[in-house]
């Protein structure tokens, strides 16, 4: 009689699952040796899936530009490029290295000529025998009065002296349409200075310039003698009459 050999029950479990593996094993190698028929290779855990191609010329939606460029804007973010700052100058408003416009600022200052100016004669009923010089300036820069008016009277032999009290703190300095003046003793008011006689013209100059202005007088003219004076360029009326 020929005796039968039995498994024991625990050798089972280890046999089924020897199986199953010699099963996974057999179906990977066929798997990775194109067991489709087509040819494909075992794709690699965590690879991407493959993407649609892109047209001639133009890069795969899938590709990273670098941070900052240009085209890396996010969803939402305008493609317009942002404003360039306005570039600055070291000298003033001006620019191109100038001067500046301003026409109050040092550099444009320039000294008042009868060509920039408008001048005009007022006698004055207190003091007595005194004229009122006002010079307009008419240019556009601001100009300056420096020292005091060249006036030359018909019938006059020589300038007028100044009157060194009248000399302000400062020289008078006009801007665009500003005014400035002057003060003239006209004659002696007791008779001291000799009989003198009428002027019916005036011309005022400026220091530094050649050129004269005519200052209109009133038409019976102005009484003058050889006590002639003048006083400095100011910038308030009654500083030129006090």
């Amino acid at each position: 009689m020929r005796a039968s050999v039995r498994c024991p029950e625990s050798s089972r479990p280890r046999l089924l699952a020897a199986a199953m593996a010699t099963a996974a094993v057999a179906a990977l190698s066929l798997t990775a040796c194109g067991g489709s028929g087509k040819g494909e290779g075992l794709r690699q855990e965590g690879a991407a899936s493959p993407q649609a191609s892109a047209p001639a010329g133009q890069a795969p939606a899938s590709a990273a530009q670098p941070s900052g460029s240009a085209g890396a804007a996010g969803p939402g973010a305008s493609s317009a490029k942002p404003a360039r700052p306005a570039a600055s100058t070291a000298h003033g408003p001006g620019g191109k290295g100038g001067a500046s416009r301003d026409p109050y600022a040092p550099e444009n200052r320039v000294p008042c000529t009868a060509a920039m100016t408008e001048v005009v004669a007022a006698p004055l009923s207190r003091p007595l025998n005194h004229l009122l010089l006002t010079v307009t300036n008419k240019g556009s820069k601001m100009c300056e009065l420096t020292g005091y008016p060249i006036v030359k009277f018909e019938g006059a032999q020589s300038v007028p002296p100044v009157i060194e009290e009248s000399k302000p703190q400062a020289v008078t300095s006009l801007p665009p349409g500003g005014k400035g003046y002057a003060g003239v003793i006209l004659s002696a008011g007791d008779g001291s200075a000799g009989e003198g006689w009428t002027a019916r013209s005036l011309r005022v100059g400026f220091q530094g310039s050649e050129r004269m202005a005519d200052a209109a007088l009133q038409a019976k003219g102005v009484h003058v003698d050889s006590s002639l004076r003048v006083t400095y360029w100011v910038a308030e009326p009654g500083d030129a009459v006090s």
